[in-house]
């Protein structure tokens, strides 16, 4: 019988979301619920698992994890890009690597809802008046304003949508956008430095890759006017964490919404989380009831395909 490792489910939600009795003749099914940021420890965890499901980019599988991990034969992840596992590593090695589809417009809503929070401090007042105050801010409105998009694509798009419906002027910015493209999305293309400066919203929307490593980093955040703020649904990495720390104490820019960090979950007594000009949420971009159904649901008709010798939705090596 093989051993089946479900991995990093806080909410304690994955048994309820697919069928996984389908495996009780096959396979031993267990779920984890805490996380384990220490590669002894988590090898560990894992070393008498033949197949282990991964929900996104929680738990990282590099060579040095892989290489510790010799009866894993098949590893799953939600969603079909994983960059924190190195495929043709796990290839080499004879693990097969297999994904499941997502949805895009939950992370877009997510966007748009921490827009509308940093523009009238919803949460904030919300813990006002459970305190006893009664408005406590003045907010700022959305028509007219400028919002940036840095990536342009089928999530960036949506978002795209959101502003101009909300009357904003939408302008964008990505490697690969030309001014034809963003014209396609009713938006305006720039170069990354105008976005920066002339920009009242920045929403990040492309993907990490090593030229997205850092891409903005202090010199960019520099260019940005001291009322304006950052959301980043995309990864952590793509903004440089201690750049965004100094310029949020230093009151460079007025605030930043943040869902994706560098290190998740993130310290308690992260300055991100103890600087009063943040908002954070816990990487739930993705986190809803449709995605995980088709996450759980698909992770487990990738282990029926493998145990039978057809694995369906294999990933390539990029």
């Amino acid at each position: 019988m093989l051993n089946v490792a479900v991995l990093d489910d806080y909410q304690n939600v994955a048994v309820g979301f697919a069928n996984w009795g389908q495996l009780s003749s096959e396979a031993k099914v267990t779920v984890f619920n805490d996380h384990i940021h220490d590669s002894d420890s988590l090898v560990k965890r894992l070393e008498s698992f033949e197949i282990v499901c991964a929900m996104r980019e929680r738990t990282p599988f590099p060579i040095e994890i892989l290489q510790r991990l010799p009866k894993l034969q098949l590893l799953i992840t939600t969603g079909m890009r994983n960059a924190s596992i190195d495929v043709k590593e796990a290839n080499n090695l004879g693990v097969v690597v297999c994904g499941t589809d997502g949805l895009l417009y939950p992370t877009a809503e997510l966007a748009w809802g921490l827009i509308l929070d940093l523009a009238r401090n919803i949460a904030k007042e919300n813990e006002s008046v459970k305190r006893g105050k009664w408005q406590s801010t003045v907010g700022v409105g959305l028509k007219g304003k400028t919002l940036g998009l840095i990536g342009l694509g089928n999530l960036g798009g949506q978002v795209a949508n959101y502003g101009n419906a909300f009357g904003m002027d939408v302008i964008a910015w990505s490697q690969n956008l030309t001014k034809e493209k963003a014209e396609r999305r009713n938006t305006k293309y720039v170069s990354l430095e105008t976005l920066m400066a002339e920009s009242d919203f920045i929403s990040i929307h492309t993907v990490l890759s090593s030229r997205t490593k850092d891409l903005i980093d202090a010199s960019k955040l520099k260019l940005m006017k001291k009322t304006s703020f950052l959301i980043n649904t995309s990864r952590g990495p793509i903004v440089n964490e201690l750049a965004l720390v100094n310029a949020l104490a230093e009151g460079e820019i007025a605030g930043a919404a943040l869902d994706v960090f560098s290190l998740e979950p993130l310290p308690s007594d992260h300055p991100l989380i103890t600087l009063e000009n943040t908002i954070i949420t816990p990487h739930i971009g993705y986190v809803t009831n449709e995605t995980y159904k088709i996450f759980y649901e698909q992770t487990v008709e990738c282990v029926i395909g493998f145990i039978q010798g057809n694995p369906i939705r294999v990933i390539s090596p990029i």
